[in-house]
């Protein structure tokens, strides 16, 4: 049986520490596709480059991949996951996750990162988080793939959904009890 998630949503979601927790549990290779994308200093690798890396990586049986990235192998991603989890949390919350991880991992690299790439918290980010990457087309992009992927996707709308979501998978046998 093949387990192959992928995971997406609005930034500062959780997606990476969902993302870390399922791979840890269930011990399945993740890829964040933060890191793929960024490399040291904020530099941003070849969409050829980051697709290389990522249709490596998706050869796998077994994977949890987080991040949306409609350039890199986006259909394909999609197809093959056996589940998509879609964070669809609202921004505020967004916001407060994001400035929390900034505040724990201020001046250093997060794990989900690549090497050289210090947690930063600007104006062009916060803009993100709340207005830019909530636009009308990102929207409808997501509700598209809901729609598409219906038989897969499962929607998560907040912290009380995506720790029921963790306690069925526990239930279900595909993560062992902590």
């Amino acid at each position: 049986v093949h387990m192959r998630i992928a995971i997406i949503g609005y930034s500062g979601s959780g997606k990476s520490t969902t993302a870390k927790i399922i791979s840890k549990c269930a011990h399945l290779p993740t890829l964040h596709l933060d890191s793929v994308h960024f490399a040291p200093g904020w530099s941003e690798r070849s969409d050829e480059e980051c697709r290389a890396i990522l249709s490596e990586f998706m050869k796998q049986d077994h994977w949890v991949i987080d991040g949306n990235y409609v350039k890199l192998c986006h259909e394909e991603r999609l197809q093959l996951a056996d589940t998509i989890l879609f964070f669809d949390f609202n921004r505020f919350t967004c916001f407060v996750r994001a400035h929390k991880r900034y505040r724990k991992f201020k001046g250093q690299t997060r794990p989900d990162l690549g090497e050289g790439c210090p947690e930063k918290m600007d104006w062009e980010f916060i803009r993100w988080l709340l207005w830019d990457g909530r636009k009308k087309e990102r929207r409808h992009r997501f509700k598209h793939i809901v729609e598409r992927y219906k038989n897969k996707v499962i929607v998560l709308k907040n912290q009380k959904q995506l720790d029921a979501f963790l306690a069925t998978m526990v239930d279900q046998s595909l993560l062992p009890k902590q």
